[in-house]
């Protein structure tokens, strides 16, 4: 499981540094393979190790491709997806086309999501952040699920 929140800073050639305590375990499960894609509703992108990608790539590419909707999906997520493997350093290169995507630039954050990582640009990442605590705290419409969930 990957979780909390990371601010790592991308060098110049657009390589990520992934914190310590997720290599071993990134190692170990698969051999530091790791895909990048775009997400689909935000500005980030969605890294997954290899054998969780490919578990998703099988259900999207096996949606009905004459649906329009689907058919984007599929271009989109499975189009834009990329090797980007751990390097002897323990570092990710995160190609232009996806940092252009997600804004990336020096600084950035990497949030855990359980299966997932979420890469984002700081800048953004804190602005949503705080989007999504004012939604919350005002939410009048809560989920049955969420009301009876106690921190």
């Amino acid at each position: 499981m990957f979780r909390g929140v990371n601010a790592i800073n991308m060098d110049v050639k657009g390589r990520l540094s992934i914190p310590a305590r997720y290599r071993l375990i990134l190692r170990e499960r698969c051999n530091g393979a790791l895909v990048a894609t775009i997400d689909t509703d935000e500005p980030c992108l969605l890294v997954y190790p290899l054998d969780e990608w490919e578990l998703i790539e099988r259900k999207i590419a096996a949606l009905p491709a004459l649906h329009p909707v689907t058919w984007r999906i599929q271009r989109l997520l499975i189009g834009h997806a990329t090797d980007v493997g751990l390097d002897g350093n323990g570092r990710i290169l995160i190609p232009p086309l996806l940092r252009d995507y997600a804004g990336l630039e020096k600084r950035t954050i990497m949030l855990g999501q359980g299966k997932k990582f979420e890469l984002w640009a700081e800048d953004c990442w804190n602005q949503r952040r705080d989007q999504y605590l004012k939604e919350v705290s005002e939410a009048t419409d809560i989920p049955v699920e969420l009301q009876s969930l106690s921190l």
